[in-house]
């Protein structure tokens, strides 16, 4: 693989580097098994130049990772991982993080664009485990914005920031590190002018969220979020965050509160668009719950301050929850259809019969239908069939269904193109 080897461990100070991978116990023990790609020239591990993007998808299973073609849903490469798995993109249109037990690791899709004046040129090598490691305890949330990219640990609070564009180019980039005033389960963001927002509170309470510049000094806070969690971007730069009361938005400037309808009315899972002013997020109203499986969802419009839910009819996770090609709010019912509304008017244009019903797990670990969207085309899993399902929001179709040789549980994936 192209990614190099950092011997260095992570210290507390900007610009450590990312631990060395070898060390890390899904990095030693993972193995792969590589289907495709394979070039003319006898070394199958060398890039090769493509007639343009090439998508791939990353999912886990039981037992490890698997990539896909995004096109044809070939399979192109397996490795083996021990331990629950989670994934999430870089946001180069690269590279995944794969959550171990010593932090982030990343994992090179190998597929990517280089720009090349008015134009760019694509490349594919085969995919694999790289041995780099953003060290950190309890890897959590992973946010690319302003062409950076933010991981945060809940265990310790460390809060790495790295460039985008430099792990598009394979460097793996040493880190500015910064740290959460409390471990916590949180998420960071970075903004312009070399700002970032974090979430606040502490393994028992969150509160709240503050925003520092550059140098680290605080220039606006609040603490009306109670149990903030997630995070999603809107419009002109808006960043969402969940709380068991509505949602806190930051503008650029201020952090308005936008409560719910009702008293505890609990949005911690959202997904937003940049070009929208509408966040779509989950809804529930049971606060003694061990698992409430809602039928109603939120949508929040970051610019005029205001909350509509829609009543689905169906029961959804967290998993279901997803933005269409062109901004569609889309959820996947335990109804097996997955429903398609309009953003701006809260009404459902289409329920898409996609997979057959079911019910959300007890545990959250576990696997169940899940849906992503990559470019134009929208995926959706069946985990009880092992199979991977393409849906054309145009035509209202399902356009191709693939059986895996495992069922897959999380499900992301990179564009190939220069993000």
């Amino acid at each position: 693989m192209t990614a190099a080897v950092l011997a260095a461990a992570c210290s507390n100070e900007s610009g450590a580097h990312p631990e060395d991978g070898a060390d890390a116990t899904a990095g030693a023990a993972a193995t792969s098994d590589v289907m495709g790609d394979n070039d003319t020239d006898g070394d199958s591990d060398a890039p090769q130049e493509a007639a343009g993007p090439q998508a791939r998808l990353v999912a886990t299973y039981d037992g490890g990772l698997m990539t896909l073609d995004a096109d044809t849903l070939e399979v192109l490469d397996t490795t083996e991982m021990p331990g629950f798995l989670r994934v999430n993109p870089a946001g180069d249109g690269r590279n995944v993080f794969v959550s171990t037990p010593k932090g982030f690791q990343v994992f090179d899709a190998g597929t990517w664009s280089e720009p090349h004046g008015d134009h760019s040129h694509s490349y594919v090598q085969p995919p694999g485990l790289t041995d780099t490691v953003y060290a950190g305890e309890e890897p959590g949330h992973v946010v690319a914005h302003e062409r950076k990219t933010v991981l945060f640990s809940d265990g310790d609070g460390r809060i790495q920031t790295v460039s985008t564009e430099d792990l598009r180019d394979g460097d793996h980039p040493e880190a500015e590190i910064a740290e959460a005033d409390e471990p916590h389960h949180g998420v960071a963001v970075a903004l312009p002018g070399g700002k970032k927002l974090m979430t606040t509170g502490d393994a028992d309470t969150r509160s709240g969220a503050k925003v520092v510049d550059a140098d680290g000094t605080e220039v606006a806070s609040t603490e009306e979020c109670p149990g903030v969690h997630g995070e999603a971007p809107a419009v002109d730069g808006r960043i969402a965050l969940g709380c068991e009361d509505g949602i806190v938005v930051w503008d650029g400037e201020h952090f308005t509160k936008i409560d719910s309808p009702d008293e505890y009315g609990r949005i911690g899972n959202q997904k937003g668009s940049e070009d929208s002013a509408i966040v779509l997020g989950d809804y529930k109203v049971d606060p003694d719950a061990e698992l409430e499986r809602p039928e109603r969802i939120s949508l929040t419009d970051t610019e005029a301050d205001t909350m509509r839910l829609v009543d689905l009819g169906t029961s959804y996770s967290f998993r279901s929850l997803e933005r269409g090609p062109g901004g569609e709010v889309l959820v996947l019912g335990t109804d097996g259809a997955l429903h398609v509304i309009d953003p701006d008017s809260g009404e459902e244009t289409d329920a898409i019969e996609v997979v057959d019903e079911w019910s959300e797990p007890t545990e959250w670990q576990n696997a169940r239908p899940t849906v992503f969207t990559l470019g134009d085309s929208v995926y959706v899993s069946e985990p009880e069939k092992k199979s991977l399902h393409v849906v054309d929001l145009t035509s209202g179709e399902v356009t191709k269904t693939v059986e895996l040789p495992h069922a897959l549980n999380e499900l992301t994936g990179v564009s190939g193109d220069v993000n």
